[in-house]
């Protein structure tokens, strides 16, 4: 959302401010918290660096590393069908969407090593994109276009794929593990049903709802508008619910990689808008857990978000706790009117200072296993081995 409007909303929905947006809140499960939290298996996430204003193929190089760090591609047989799930919520050029160069670079790794159709979609976020059983407007084809992923697709010889474009029919519910926060199945894509295996590729950004925008908040690119009008009314439990919609059946069994290109972030406001970072030192992140990918990642934001200067903060949007709730309320009327929208739950933002702070990954941690004991390995020379430090502490469970 641009802050220019979403400010012009927010103050023509202050009025909401006065009323007391209980919703069903009461009945939502108690956030986990770190101090709860047990160790889990221990995670491998690898780490290639790179320099500032580094030229494309550096990057390409750095994207290769990294992925080829992480797995072997075993797991890919000679023809088989691969789904990219980068974000394109908006037609932002990178860090707002996911990094072109780091994926003409992963397509090239795929078809390399032997994948027959390698297919490239998402679906765009409700402010550029509203979608029902009836109507469509807005494209996330457009928006591709205008973020220079579609170029980088197309170039590399991959296809694309925008989940609207096959009408509200063209999807597949899928179902949370049990137990989850969810009241109905997830309404997933067809086209990953004529996939072998999926490749997450996210950027690095601040979020101004969910927190941070990563691997597990990705998941949200997948869902058709009822699934997401239920994730936003709900909104008391929406950062578990982000945690669980990535327990469906589909991204366990095909989900086989999460890379980020992280040589640039979103550091402020987000999803689509704020202050883009450069540090001197960038990252390519690789795993083959989503959850181990998130936590190195929001360790690397928080990292950057105290370096940005102090001009650039944005203050009061970003921190707020007041502006979450009603900017939750504005999506939920985008997606099912003024109606869902008056009934939503209270949306209740976590602070972030340090990843322990995180209800995403706090409840990723509760439901997958316990918090992965994350092992860093370096993948080329570039990376200072103070910043692998201190990444390595920030992912540390705390005495």
């Amino acid at each position: 959302m641009k802050r220019r409007n979403f400010m012009k909303v927010a103050i023509g929905a202050s009025a909401m401010a006065l009323f007391p947006f209980t919703g069903c809140a009461g009945t939502s499960r108690i956030p986990t918290r770190a101090g709860q939290l047990t160790p889990g298996s221990q995670a491998k996430v690898f780490l290639a660096g790179t320099r500032k204003g580094a030229p494309e193929q550096d990057i390409k190089l750095a994207v290769r590393n990294a992925a080829e760090a992480a797995t072997d591609f075993s797991w890919l047989s000679k023809g088989d069908a691969v789904f990219i799930k980068p974000v394109i919520n908006s037609g932002n050029p990178y860090p707002a969407t996911t990094s072109p160069t780091a994926i003409a670079a992963m397509v090239g790794i795929l078809k390399e090593k032997g994948a027959g159709r390698v297919i490239v979609g998402d679906m765009s976020g409700v402010e550029y994109l509203r979608f029902s059983q009836t109507s469509l407007s807005g494209s996330t084809r457009a928006l591709m276009a205008s973020s220079g992923i579609a170029k980088a697709v197309q170039t590399s010889g991959a296809e694309m794929h925008c989940f609207e474009e096959g009408g509200w029919n063209a999807f597949y519910e899928d179902l949370a593990a049990a137990g989850s926060n969810w009241k109905h199945g997830l309404m997933m894509p067809n086209i990953l049903k004529e996939v072998q295996h999926i490749v997450l590729m996210p950027r690095c950004s601040r979020h101004i709802l969910a927190g941070s925008s990563l691997g597990l908040k990705a998941a949200v690119g997948y869902w058709r508008h009822d699934t997401r009008l239920e994730y936003h009314r709900d909104a008391a439990t929406l950062q578990e619910k982000t945690a669980e919609a990535n327990t469906v059946s589909t991204l366990c069994a095909k989900q086989r990689l999460v890379i980020s290109a992280a040589d640039k972030l979103l550091t402020t406001f987000g999803p689509d808008r704020g202050y883009a970072f450069e540090p001197d030192n960038g990252l390519i992140i690789a795993s083959d857990s989503v959850v181990a990918h998130d936590m190195v990642s929001l360790a690397w934001l928080l990292e950057n978000r105290r370096m940005i200067p102090a001009s650039e903060r944005d203050g009061f949007i970003d921190t707020s706790k007041i502006v979450p709730r009603l900017a939750n309320h504005v999506v939920t009327s985008w997606l099912g009117g003024w109606g869902p929208a008056l009934a939503s739950e209270t949306m209740r933002k976590n602070s972030l200072n340090t990843i322990w702070d995180d209800r995403v990954l706090n409840h990723s941690h509760e439901i997958l296993g316990g918090v992965p004991v994350i092992l860093l390995e370096s993948v080329n020379s570039t990376l200072p081995e103070d910043l692998k430090h201190r990444l390595g502490t920030m992912t540390t469970i705390p005495a």
